[in-house]
């Protein structure tokens, strides 16, 4: 048996439609990591395709609407505006899986800002997420400004990107790297053969 890893960013839509996917389509749990996509950009000398330009970013909220309604998902309200700065939130997660509610807290923030559309670069949508997903607003907030979190994050994202994640959503199966949240299935079937 293969231990399987999902990498996210709370700040991707196509992140989103694989959370709300991914423990149904795969044999066994993910061990769900949060990254920050800014920082696997800049590694990477990559950027959004939501900022490159009208045509990218309208062709790509159509193909994200589409597969939620293709998936039996909410309809998507997307937050406005839309991508923001999601430094905030992923520390937030961070902190959330360190203390057992990183599940929790992630699918609650996703569906926050893409089926509620609210914007996660604010803090206090973060903090309402946090607070559904059964967290103490203060204890999370404070830990968004701790070193060691801040740490967590960049240490995460650095060892993604060694490992060859360079977007998100990724599964990684062993040394197999399906990113993409249309290639959810093709991790699924590289997991059952393990």
């Amino acid at each position: 048996m293969s231990v399987s890893a999902f990498y996210f960013d709370l700040g991707s839509p196509y992140a989103y439609l694989t959370a709300e996917r991914i423990d149904d389509v795969l044999s066994e749990p993910a061990i769900w990591q949060p990254v920050s996509l800014g920082g696997l950009f800049k590694a990477n000398g990559r950027s959004s395709w939501a900022l490159g330009g009208a045509d990218s970013r309208q062709t790509g909220i159509a193909e994200v609407e589409r597969r939620a309604r293709d998936y039996g998902l909410e309809a998507v309200r997307w937050p406005e505006p839309w991508p923001t700065n999601y430094l905030y939130a992923m520390r937030a997660a961070t902190y959330a899986f360190r203390v057992g509610r990183g599940r929790e807290f992630t699918i609650e923030a996703f569906r926050h800002a893409f089926a509620r559309g609210h914007d996660l670069a604010l803090e206090e949508n973060v903090l309402q997420a946090a607070a559904r997903a059964g967290l103490d607003r203060e204890a999370v907030d404070g830990a968004t400004r701790d070193p060691e979190i801040k740490l967590a994050l960049r240490a995460a994202t650095d060892a993604a990107h060694a490992r060859g994640v360079f977007g998100v959503p990724t599964v990684a199966v062993g040394e197999e790297i399906f990113w993409g949240d249309d290639r959810l299935r093709d991790a699924a079937t590289a997991l059952a053969a393990t």
